[in-house]
């Protein structure tokens, strides 16, 4: 995290009221952060062991939201202004408008409610989702980002496609982030003599970056989201038909798609690329048992029930110290030339964690208006919770998106269909979560702040002479393509 003065904006009085400016920034992050920590702590204490679940919303809910929705907003639209751009891309102020959002929302509810309201608001923010959230993500980062695949490949349609279809394979089980991170540079290496690759680089952001992940919790964040709030580990495998149809239609048009862009390469372009081959070397591999361990970590380590054959039930935060003593010994056993190859650092992971404290604090009073009055919004079918949360997860982050929707339809009364029942003893409507699962997941591909690999995908890219779409650019890719074919898994597989 930089904490250079070129972070803040520029004082023309002086470099001396610069940096205590600086310093003053981020002693208040430090504190901030201290005190979010303390009242998650207290609340976790004082036996807050369940998401608060208020018969009625809190009183002036509508100002207690505006820190969710400005979050969310800066999420969205500060990256796409170049006024602030430069100043957002810092993660020590990304983690100051996380923080201060954080404490206004706590605020709040010590206003509206009252201190058990507010340290229980927070100690479900942060110990029961923040803190699980972060740790799978962090473990995952680590020790994919242990492993160095390189080599420069034939470019032909053939092999780009095995490529995607290898890389949307794997991204149920290392995670979207981790699948991506993974492949995109040898991707990259391997198209690099073509003149046509942007369309490449796209269909990966479809298929490895986002559908790709929809069946296991670790594949990407709303589904682990879901997870934690309870859906069983397994549920997600019995997406696999509507991930199959996807995968294969994207596989199929990208064929196509890449037939036609091949024979109109440059015959300079096909001599170059056949005399540039590199054959796939990998190095790190030790970390594949790493990766292994994290997801039966994830799978079996519940401290709600006990493990399997043993029948002892494991304490608080096992799992979570587990993913992180995984991560440190990736970092320990792995070689620095691994990371290096793979321009390994820790900026990307840091600024997650940044902005989810932010989002997970400030989407307690959303939630608890959703848990009170949820069941007033008018939504009935699983196609209006396909498309409404689809259509949200593509211009706002994803996850909490799936729990926004999530406790939507927790809250509906029982219309005597089908009910999953959840780890804890809740139900949901079974067809419902089918709907929010696909609708966050698949549509996450929708625009570049739909999913967080998206735009690490994209930097990584151009970083190496791909001049991507703009913003809107790439949604004409996604509308054209995708649109369309969501509209057939709604019609397919959504009653």
């Amino acid at each position: 995290m930089s904490h250079a003065s070129s972070d803040t904006v520029p004082d023309p009085s002086g470099s001396s009221t610069g940096r205590r400016l600086e310093y003053a920034l981020n002693a208040f992050c430090v504190v901030g952060c201290i005190l979010l920590a303390g009242l998650a702590v207290t609340g976790a204490l004082s036996h807050h062991d369940a998401p608060p679940g208020p018969a009625a919303p809190p009183p002036g809910w509508i100002v207690g939201t505006a820190p969710f929705v400005l979050i969310l907003l800066a999420i969205a639209i500060l990256p796409l202004v170049p006024a602030v751009a430069h100043w957002w891309h810092h993660n020590r102020n990304k983690l100051l408008v996380s923080v201060t959002l954080s404490l206004v929302t706590l605020g709040y509810l010590l206003i509206a409610r009252d201190g058990y309201a507010t340290t229980a608001a927070a100690a479900h923010a942060i110990v029961d989702e923040f803190v699980p959230f972060m740790a799978l993500l962090f473990a995952l980062y680590v020790v994919t980002g242990g492993i160095a695949v390189e080599g420069d490949l034939l470019a032909q349609p053939r092999t780009t496609t095995l490529f995607l279809a290898f890389g949307a394979l794997i991204a149920s089980v290392v995670g979207t982030t981790g699948a991506s991170m993974l492949l995109i540079r040898p991707l990259l290496s391997t198209i690099s003599e073509r003149r046509y690759r942007v369309h490449t680089v796209v269909f990966f952001i479809f298929l490895v970056s986002n559908i790709g992940g929809l069946l296991l919790p670790i594949g990407d964040p709303p589904l682990f989201m879901g997870f934690l709030a309870g859906v069983p580990f397994f549920w997600t495998l019995g997406l696999w038909k509507p991930w199959l149809f996807c995968v294969a239609s994207l596989l199929a048009v990208y064929y196509i798609l890449d037939r036609v862009l091949w024979a109109r390469e440059p015959i300079s372009t096909v001599i170059a690329d056949a005399s540039r081959r590199t054959p796939l070397r990998a190095s790190g591999l030790l970390n594949l048992l790493w990766l292994a361990l994290i997801v039966l970590t994830v799978a079996f380590v519940d401290p709600s029930k006990p493990l399997p054959l043993v029948g002892w039930t494991p304490f608080p935060f096992l799992r979570e110290l587990m993913l992180v003593g995984l991560a440190g010994l990736s970092l320990l056993l792995t070689h620095r030339s691994t990371r290096a190859a793979n321009r390994f650092s820790f900026g990307a992971i840091l600024e997650v964690a940044a902005i989810f404290i932010g989002i997970f604090v400030a989407m307690q009073v959303p939630l608890q208006v959703l848990q009170a009055r949820g069941g007033e919004l008018g939504l009935s079918t699983p196609g209006q919770f396909f498309w409404l949360s689809g259509m949200l997860s593509s211009f706002l982050d994803n996850a909490p998106t799936y729990l926004v929707f999530f406790g939507i339809a927790q809250a509906l009364p029982d219309t005597g269909s089908a009910t999953l029942a959840l780890v804890g003893g809740a139900h949901v409507d079974e067809a419902l979560l089918v709907a929010i699962s696909l609708g966050s997941v698949l549509m996450g591909a929708n625009t570049y702040i739909g999913n967080g690999p998206n735009f690490m995908v994209k930097s990584i890219a151009e970083e190496n002479g791909v001049r991507m779409p703009s913003f809107f650019g790439y949604m004409l890719w996604s509308v054209g393509i995708l649109i369309p074919l969501f509209a057939l898994v709604h019609l397919l597989f959504l009653r």
